[in-house]
């Protein structure tokens, strides 16, 4: 492995790594009284600035600069590539001029799904062990084989099916059906079922809208939908009966950061790096690392018939994208 899809590798990891431990910080919120409102709005508005500051940020910046637009890895006329660490952020913000952009109006109403799985997967958070919510968020990837199947009319693959059943069987174990220790509350699996078709719609639509956007301008209009979902869910009284600088905006600041911000910048500088197919395998480390962090960290039982199943969900995740990317060599 070269350098340039080695240091990209990592950054996919990180960025996975990022979302694998919100669970463990939403239940410590729950701790300390926060209310489910009050942790997604928080999260969303302090996203929704952050990436709208960065995204400015970096408009200012390249203006100031070489007005030379940065090709991307792979996709350059000239032949010439982007070297790993060379002005990353600069194609971030990116070129947006253009007339023929998605209109903002597309982008933040994809961004409405994002909003549903904050408040659905940390509902689920509420109600059943972090460990187990995980699970259920994964549920995700056979959910959206069946979406595309339906709307799309796109007939699955036949590893996709296989991959499929292999996380369903998965699931039995890792949602620790045979640990006694372990209550499933079936409130928190129908919330924890909800977030993963939400997370399957927002991944649809979020790979068929705003594609031809900078990466920060995107991923702030898709916040700014999440942002205004969620608050007409929950009105953000928090702004003005003192309570969020009073000790919540440590809380919306870590989710906004770790869930909101890293993530989608990591990903967007590792992925052209790695190739679709290694990233999406290094960002299936989201999944252990909740398990582990709500192990060692909230001090919930897992057991070794759950780990198999976690096992079994990520050779499932292993499985489709080599044979998808021996597939597309061999075309």
């Amino acid at each position: 492995m070269d350098r340039n899809k080695f240091t990209g590798g990592i950054f996919v990891f990180l960025g996975a790594c990022s979302f694998g431990v919100l669970s463990t910080i939403v239940k410590n919120a729950y701790e300390e009284g926060y209310t489910l409102g009050q942790i997604t709005g928080s999260q969303a508005f302090l996203g929704m600035v952050i990436l709208w500051a960065l995204y400015s940020l970096q408009k200012f910046l390249s203006g100031v600069g070489d007005s030379t637009p940065l090709e991307a890895p792979g996709n350059s006329s000239s032949g010439r590539r982007v070297r790993g660490g060379e002005q990353p952020l600069r194609s971030l913000a990116g070129d947006d001029s253009s007339s023929s952009r998605t209109a903002w109006w597309k982008v933040a109403f994809a961004g409405i799904f994002t909003g549903l799985v904050g408040i659905f997967y940390y509902q689920c958070v509420k109600l059943l062990p972090a460990s187990i919510a995980i699970i259920l968020l994964m549920q995700y990837l056979w959910i959206s084989i069946l979406i595309e199947a339906v709307l799309f009319r796109k007939k699955p693959h036949k590893v996709q099916l296989i991959a499929a059943t292999i996380v369903l069987v998965g699931t039995v174990f890792a949602a620790g059906i045979f640990n006694e220790a372990v209550t499933l509350n079936s409130k928190g699996i129908g919330f924890g079922l909800l977030a993963a078709f939400c997370y399957a719609l927002f991944l649809i639509a979020s790979g068929r809208v705003g594609n031809d956007l900078p990466v920060l301008k995107k991923s702030a209009l898709m916040i700014t939908g999440s942002c205004i979902v969620t608050w007409l869910i929950f009105p953000p009284l928090f702004l003005f009966d003192g309570l969020f600088f009073d000790g919540l905006y440590k809380w919306g600041l870590a989710l906004a950061l770790l869930g909101t911000v890293i993530p989608p910048l990591f990903f967007s500088f590792g992925m052209p790096r790695t190739g679709v197919s290694l990233g999406a395998i290094l960002s299936a480390a989201e999944l252990p690392v909740a398990v582990v962090s709500s192990g060692f960290i909230l001090q919930e039982n897992v057991q070794m018939l759950q780990w198999f199943g976690v096992f079994l969900i990520l050779s499932a995740i292993v499985l489709t994208n080599i044979k998808f990317r021996r597939t597309a060599n061999n075309i």
